[in-house]
């Protein structure tokens, strides 16, 4: 019982700071709403420029169809030899796309102009996107223009994209959105939370009280751990209503998780705050250590694509874990038997995480 008056207690201190409300409850919505705009995969309107050299008609046809495309915007489109590599310097366009006759004699009905697509290589992620939708575009071209004379592929390669078929990166970035603001809003709020009782001499108080440091602990960590259930859910609404994401599975299991997923951030945010002199300190350590378990849980990459020498790091990153959950819940609606494992593992984190933690707890409120 003494636990929910100290819960109480953190409660009515945290609620009482207006300004902390607005970074709590509004800030949140502006986050996700903002993220999911921006942290995605999604490639459109690529600026290009097009130097059509070719007095073919299929080089019309084909320029027509990349016009009325939304993958791409043209700026220019030239007749005259040009230099085609100086809007790529000036970084005016993403890629350049050249025509010219093709100067073999065809070996079947139809002829086509060869096709010279220049690339800004600096940003790898877009250029190949882009470079496959290009290619797209001139292959389905072929492909229909051919069909007139009874030509076409030996083989039609037809993929089926499951569980995100319109291969929307929102459906893939939301969900990992929500487990991200759970994140930052506990390990933000518990990080301060006893460095706070510190420097402003409140510490004391609770220590001659009947509250064991155990009691402390967990009155502690409940208000925040309330507080970062009830912003998930506000992120799940978020995703779902204004993004249209939908939810496959059970939001039963992705309270699971979140609830295992808790226990470790929030003893490392207090384990921050028994090694933190002032909130200051404390708030760098938490804003270093939220940049590397975002880097390393999976969020914008493959955790596959992390250099074994950072994979052990990824391997004891909690929000990894919960980022694959929630996930698999939203896109694949999988049980909880088809992650069961990450849920041991994340509870194994959580376990040797909250060790670490209490020891040091008890040997911070014993000085």
């Amino acid at each position: 019982m003494r636990i929910f008056h100290l819960a109480r207690k953190e409660f009515i201190e945290i609620l009482r700071q207006r300004q902390l409300l607005i970074i709590m409850f509004i800030a949140p919505l502006i986050q996700i709403i903002m993220l999911g705009y921006v942290a995605t995969t999604d490639v459109k309107n690529i600026p290009v420029d097009i130097i059509n050299l070719s007095h073919n008609k299929a080089a019309r046809k084909v320029i027509t169809r990349i016009r009325s495309s939304p993958l791409f915007r043209v700026r220019h489109i030239d007749i005259r030899s040009t230099n085609a590599i100086e809007p790529l310097k000036r970084g005016d366009v993403k890629a350049v796309i050249v025509f010219k006759d093709n100067q073999q004699k065809a070996a079947g009905p139809v002829s086509y102009p060869e096709v010279q697509i220049l690339m800004d290589g600096i940003d790898a992620t877009t250029s190949g996107i882009a470079a496959g939708y290009f290619n797209g575009i001139i292959k389905k071209f072929i492909l229909t223009d051919i069909s007139r004379f009874g030509l076409g592929e030996l083989v039609e390669i037809r993929p089926l994209i499951r569980f995100n078929p319109d291969l929307r990166s929102i459906n893939y970035m939301g969900p990992g959105i929500v487990a991200f603001l759970l994140t930052i809003i506990t390990l933000f709020l518990a990080s301060v939370s006893l460095v706070r009782e510190k420097t402003q001499q409140t510490m004391d108080t609770l220590l001659i009280s009947r509250l064991t440091s155990a009691e402390i602990y967990i009155g502690k960590a409940l208000p925040v751990a309330v507080i970062g259930l009830f912003e998930m859910t506000i992120g799940i609404t978020a995703v779902v209503l204004w993004f249209g994401i939908p939810v496959r599975g059970n939001l039963f299991h992705l309270f699971l998780a979140a609830l295992i997923f808790l226990p470790a951030i929030l003893s490392y945010a207090f384990l921050i705050s028994t090694f933190s002199s002032t909130p200051q300190q404390a708030l760098f350590f938490s804003w270093f250590s939220m940049v590397v378990f975002l880097l390393l849980s999976g969020f914008f990459t493959p955790v596959e694509n992390i250099p074994r020498g950072l994979r052990l790091l990824a391997d004891i990153n909690p929000l990894r874990y919960l980022i694959r959950i929630i996930r698999e819940i939203f896109l694949k609606g999988n049980g909880i038997a088809y992650f069961a494992k990450d849920l041991l593992i994340l509870a194994a984190i959580a376990v040797v995480i909250m060790f670490f933690s209490t020891v040091n707890f008890k040997k911070f409120i014993s000085r």
